[in-house]
């Protein structure tokens, strides 16, 4: 049997997300190739349009994935996932995904489409911008008054296996005369 007849017999002529019955397309859910029926889904053309971004995403459409996340197909459920963590700003999507499961195997090809929240990554750069890692060393570069303490950091003060402050971009942690403190980003230079 061809996967494409496959598919449409597994879908029973409805969208394997929202279940429209008009217009339906199969769906090679990326990375994979489509040469299993378990990496494509049968979908409509209002949700294919969303998926690859020639419509706007309309998260009250996609208030279908409440059902068709408990799918047993991989190429479903990866989308549904996808789509979940794209919409987690609209708040129920968090308490979706809380709920789903996925296979090892399937949540790794999953997750390989999940977009990095950039501006929820924390980078943290000296003040010639380069960008500080964990365990860098850096150098003082102006004398610092340490708040709580009559310790002074002297400019060109050498500050080994920095640590970073995870929430805070402008903030690094180390020891200066044995002692530590927080320095701030932009007086420091690797």
């Amino acid at each position: 049997m061809s996967i494409e007849k496959e598919v449409k017999e597994r879908s029973q002529g409805q969208c394997e997300l929202c279940t429209a019955s008009e217009e339906l397309n199969l769906f090679i859910v990326s990375p994979k190739t489509g040469a299993l029926a378990d990496e494509v889904a049968h979908i409509c053309n209002t949700c294919k349009d969303q998926l690859d971004g020639t419509s706007d995403v309309d998260p009250n459409h996609w208030r279908c994935l409440n059902d068709s996340m408990w799918s047993e197909v991989p190429a479903v459920k990866v989308i549904a996932y996808r789509m979940l963590h794209s919409l987690k700003s609209e708040g129920w999507p968090s308490d979706l995904i809380d709920m789903m499961y996925l296979e090892e195997d399937v949540l790794s090809w999953a997750n390989e489409g999940v977009e990095d929240d950039s501006d929820e990554k924390i980078v943290h750069r000296d003040c010639n911008g380069v960008v500080l890692n964990q365990g860098d060393s850096v150098v003082v570069i102006k004398d610092l008054n340490v708040k709580g303490s009559s310790l002074v950091a002297k400019r060109g003060t050498a500050v080994r296996n920095i640590s970073l402050v995870h929430d805070n971009a402008e903030q690094i942690e180390g020891k200066v005369e044995g002692q530590k403190i927080v320095l701030l980003t932009q007086y420091v230079k690797k």
